[in-house]
């Protein structure tokens, strides 16, 4: 499989954990919910590493990569505590188009950090979806 069908798997994904996370924060604090969400991501990232490699892998691991990981783990879990706080607050329907706001910023970042072109379609594009998450919000 390519990069676009586990894209569209991602994005599938993504939108099963908006509806079942709103479903599961309902009368738990956001946070407890987060914990118990990120337990189950844990054991399950595991399980599939180590059915493919062996965990004597871990060893190889440089210390910067180690360190690019360690950061984009706490970025994920800040997002996700701020993600599972504002579905409890909001609207899934409201709160999912402007998380995806991030599109907007990697296109940014990716540009900033990582030298990738900026084009007249990434422009566009990032416009097109900066609108309709604003539209989604505040519809």
């Amino acid at each position: 499989m390519t990069w676009i069908y586990w894209s569209l798997l991602s994005a599938l994904f993504a939108a099963a954990t908006a509806i079942l996370a709103k479903l599961g924060v309902a009368g738990i604090n956001s946070n407890l919910a987060t914990a118990v969400r990120t337990s189950v991501v844990f054991f399950l990232a595991w399980g599939i590493a180590l059915a493919e490699v062996p965990i004597s892998a871990i060893a190889g691991i440089s210390r910067r990569t180690f360190v690019f990981l360690l950061l984009s783990g706490l970025a994920t879990g800040l997002s996700w505590i701020c993600y599972f706080r504002a579905l409890q607050l909001g609207q899934a329907s409201h709160v999912a188009p402007v998380d995806k706001l991030s599109v907007v910023f990697v296109l940014v970042f990716a540009a900033i950090f990582l030298g990738e072109r900026i084009t007249f379609a990434t422009v566009a594009g990032g416009l097109l979806i900066a609108a309709g998450a604003v539209i989604l919000a505040m519809s």
